[in-house]
């Protein structure tokens, strides 16, 4: 993208949210853009000294950066735009403190490089989760729990500007039409956008972070997540291609461990993977990503999880991981697991183990097809081998809470068999006191595991051997 258009996107105050609608030519644009320049709003809200002074000497930078510069090349434009930064100061007389001058380029670099005052907040690795509520009320998670941020937009059009930003490039629209958006940013952190009339805080942005850096076996271990014997358990599952969906709370860490787990796949394999918005980090070459799209502004060319699902069957997958199973795409995502192509993984939201078989069974008959009901519990328990449930914690840590298999059906009801739970011993100084324990009883899954040449000793299903807890 060049310069040009990132800068109108982020200068365009005052236009409806949206992809900036294409002009006659570069010219055209810019003589708007300058034409924007002159009548920058300043927030009654804010000191109006500094902020006169920031749009003032923004305004000056932007029209005398060169408009077909290329904007990925991010240190080079930085470069460029402090040598402009500090003549522009030299030329109007501008005395800044050093903390002020550093504070005001970044904030000018943010604004046309990064997404504003939000910039920080994605480059601070601590903060996991970024929710704006309007223009004045920023919030992030950190450690699990939430805190108030003394940051904010300097109206809402600037948060509709930043929004714009993050939606145009990914071909998404939102306005008063669509009033609401599912992203991604570069980095693969997924982003969702609600604007008014529907959000009546005025423009909200949720923004979940994932580590640049994915986390690894031994820190879901060190953190607490799970422990090595659960975790030696579930890499057997998946080398010896067991189906297994994830499931848990919003923000309870599911996609976090559905990417270690897929760490565990042959490189030999072929993936497909399948998401609303693409996140997953796999670390695998034979990869192929694919992206569910919403319907454009016609209402046409939508194309949905369940289209993706049944197209992947026809793309040789050796495994089918899906981000997110929400909707009938579950119908098909039972099928694939029935026809061929074990060891393919989900994550869903629920409460229980007990509650995501019941979810399945839902949004199973959300297809349409009138199944009586026995045939899709039958269809469940074939294809579903093993749920992972994970829980955030009160005190924000994420755990999982049971894992347990599918085995088999008694009757009308689906048998399901834990073979480790989370118990708790105690909350003491803020922290949940407790260790994913096994149940002892040895699952029926250890015959597949054994026949894929892997072999697990009693003690992680706590037999034959006295632990400690």
């Amino acid at each position: 993208m060049s310069l040009l258009k990132r800068i109108e996107q982020n200068k365009s105050g005052g236009a409806p949210a949206g992809p900036s609608q294409p002009s006659s030519s570069d010219g055209s644009r810019l003589s708007s853009l300058q034409a924007r320049r002159v009548s920058a709003p300043t927030p009654s809200s804010q000191p109006g000294s500094y902020y006169d002074l920031k749009n003032r000497v923004q305004n000056r930078l932007i029209a005398e950066l060169d408009p077909s510069m290329d904007v990925t090349k991010t240190e080079e434009v930085r470069k460029t735009i402090q040598e402009l930064f500090e003549q522009i100061l030299s030329e109007e007389n501008i005395i800044l403190s050093r903390p002020e001058r550093a504070r005001l380029f970044e904030q000018i670099s943010a604004e046309i490089l990064g997404l504003g005052p939000l910039q920080p907040l994605l480059e601070d690795e601590t903060v996991t989760e970024v929710m704006v509520n309007g223009a004045k009320n920023i919030y992030i998670e950190r450690k699990g729990k939430i805190h108030r941020v003394p940051v904010t937009f300097e109206s809402n059009d600037h948060v509709m500007r930043i929004i714009d930003r993050i939606v145009a490039p990914l071909g998404r629209r939102i306005d008063e039409a669509s009033p609401y958006v599912d992203a991604r940013l570069a980095d693969g952190s997924r982003v969702n956008a609600v604007i008014p009339p529907i959000a009546l805080n005025g423009p909200t942005i949720t923004i979940r972070k994932f580590f640049k850096i994915p986390l690894t076996v031994e820190q879901l271990i060190q953190f607490g997540t799970l422990t090595a014997e659960a975790l030696q358990f579930l890499k057997a599952c998946v080398e010896s291609r067991l189906n297994i969906v994830i499931s848990g709370g919003t923000g309870s860490g599911k996609t976090t461990l559905l990417n270690v787990l897929s760490s565990f796949i042959p490189a030999d394999e072929r993936i497909i993977t399948i998401e609303n918005a693409a996140e997953l980090q796999l670390r695998q070459e034979h990869v192929v990503t694919l992206e569910s799209r919403p319907p454009n502004i016609e209402g046409r060319g939508e194309i949905t999880i369940r289209q993706l699902v049944i197209n992947a069957l026809r793309m040789r997958p050796d495994r089918i991981i899906v981000g997110e199973i929400r909707d009938d795409a579950a119908l098909d995502m039972l099928q694939a697991m029935n026809t061929g192509h074990d060891g393919s993984m989900t994550t869903l939201h629920s409460n229980s183990p007990r509650d995501t078989l019941m979810r399945l069974e839902t949004m199973t008959m959300m297809a349409g097809m009138e199944l009586p009901v026995r045939a899709i519990r039958e269809q469940v328990s074939s294809a579903i081998d093993m749920i992972v449930h994970q829980e955030r914690m009160r005190d924000g840590s994420r755990k999982v809470v049971n894992i347990s298999e599918i085995s088999g059906m008694e009757g009308d009801v689906i048998t399901m068999t834990d073979i480790f739970t989370f118990e708790q011993t105690g909350y003491e100084n803020g922290k949940v006191i407790g260790r994913l324990r096994p149940t002892g009883l040895r699952p029926k899954a250890m015959e597949k595991i054994e026949a894929a040449g892997l072999h697990l000793p009693p003690s992680v299903f706590g037999v034959g051997s006295r632990q400690r807890y």
